[in-house]
């Protein structure tokens, strides 16, 4: 004990005790960087469990539905009724008042026009040139001794495969702008086949509206296309025959108050 109070060595005693006091206070510096040390820890380590890491919650877990037993679609895409996809009943619009266009197959085109032409289904109306008028319009009757009336096809001969058209064009010879019906029903046009009596199809037979009015300019002209399915049709739209024309020779004719036309073609063989 002795020792410890008063320590005996070669060195002044003072030396002894400052190495004394500096043993003494790294002891308790380590004494307390492991205390500080062993509180952190304990202290993360609950942090941990309880909340994860960065002491957030964990992410629930997701359990995943049942997947739907339908189609995630039920409907067609773009909105549109799939039930007009032909596109061949549309009304066309009246362009100007020109004449179309007399070269072979440009009356072939198969947009719809104002006429509306039915006939048991055997035809429809096809391009029409002119400005239509309604049923009220001030514009004076087309006199008879002002009109000429033509009528043409756009081939001299139809392959099997192919449906006939026929332009109907009024030309006004007068100095005064009028009004002409080239409906079905007042511009009647039929086809029949050579050496027979009756029309196989015509126009007046089934309609789908009766008149078609378009202003008629001075020295100018009008057309009106249809086109022929090759179909016969029924007056009164009864039940046709059935089939298709077959080949040979058919006249076609308009009938008009104004005028008259009359035209031939052929039906080629297979």
């Amino acid at each position: 004990m002795g020792s410890l109070r008063n320590p005996i060595g070669p060195l002044p005693s003072s030396i002894y005790w400052r190495r004394r006091v500096v043993l003494l206070s790294v002891v308790a510096v380590l004494a307390l960087l492991v205390t500080w040390l062993v509180v952190s820890v304990g202290g993360g380590g609950k942090g941990d469990g309880a909340s994860g890491s960065g002491g957030h919650s964990p992410a629930p877990s997701i359990t995943p539905g049942d997947s739907p037993s339908g189609p995630a679609i039920s409907e067609h895409p773009g909105g549109r009724d799939e039930s007009g996809e032909d596109g061949e009943s549309g009304t066309g619009g009246s362009g100007g008042e020109g004449e179309g266009s007399e070269d072979g197959d440009a009356g072939d085109g198969d947009s719809g026009s104002g006429s509306g032409t039915g006939g048991g289904g055997g035809a429809r109306g096809g391009e029409t040139t002119g400005e239509q008028v309604p049923a009220g319009s001030t514009l004076p009757n087309c006199p008879a001794d002002a009109v000429e009336m033509s009528l043409r096809t756009t081939k001299n001969t139809y392959e099997p495969d192919q449906k006939p058209k026929l332009v109907l064009k009024a030309e006004n010879t007068s100095k005064a702008d009028c009004k002409i019906d080239l409906g079905p029903k007042t511009a009647v046009l039929t086809i029949t086949e050579t050496g027979e009596d009756k029309p196989l199809w015509s126009s007046a037979h089934c309609p789908v509206t009766g008149s078609l009015l378009l202003k008629l300019p001075a020295q100018g002209s009008v057309t009106h296309t249809v086109t022929w399915d090759r179909r016969a049709s029924a007056d009164k739209c009864a039940t046709p025959p059935a089939g298709n024309a077959g080949p040979g020779t058919y006249l076609a004719e308009v009938k008009a108050p104004v005028a008259t036309a009359k035209i031939s073609f052929v039906l080629a063989k297979d």
